[in-house]
């Protein structure tokens, strides 16, 4: 009996140790590979949401503007405090858009980006040309 359980033990393969330590190896080649390139991905995602939450504001302020929304400088109900240096320039603050419905909410802060709580959209009349410029100017807050 001892001896068929000695031949049995002996039939049995498995891995060696260099084995082992080699796809251990692999592994760490990979990791070392990929967590940068992962890293990349998720700035570059930030980056996108900041564009695109800019966008958002700008475009608000553009249908606010086309729609006749009072400028939230002229318009006695709005909290205009925070703006420190739009100086005697048009603009919509952040907080107005969403009040007049032009934005469902204020958006997320991404990253280490602070807060959109002091933001607003200055807008520009080109005088020699008839244009309207909007631009987006973000006070962060943390």
């Amino acid at each position: 009996m001892l001896k068929k359980l000695k031949k049995k033990f002996k039939q049995q393969k498995g891995f060696t140790l260099v084995e082992l330590l080699a796809v251990i190896a692999i592994l760490g080649i990979i990791v070392a590979i990929a967590v940068p390139t992962i890293g990349n991905i998720v700035s570059n995602s930030e980056e996108d949401a900041l564009k695109a939450n800019e966008e958002l504001i700008t475009n608000a302020a553009r249908l606010a503007h086309v729609s006749g929304l009072t400028f939230s400088n002229n318009d006695t109900d709005v909290d205009v405090d925070n703006v420190t240096d739009a100086g005697d320039d048009n603009y919509y603050t952040v907080d107005h858009l969403v009040d007049a419905g032009f934005l469902d909410s204020v958006p997320d802060a991404v990253g280490n980006n602070g807060s959109y709580d002091n933001t607003y959209v200055k807008v520009v009349e080109d005088d020699g040309t008839g244009g309207i410029k909007f631009e987006f100017n973000q006070n962060a807050s943390s």
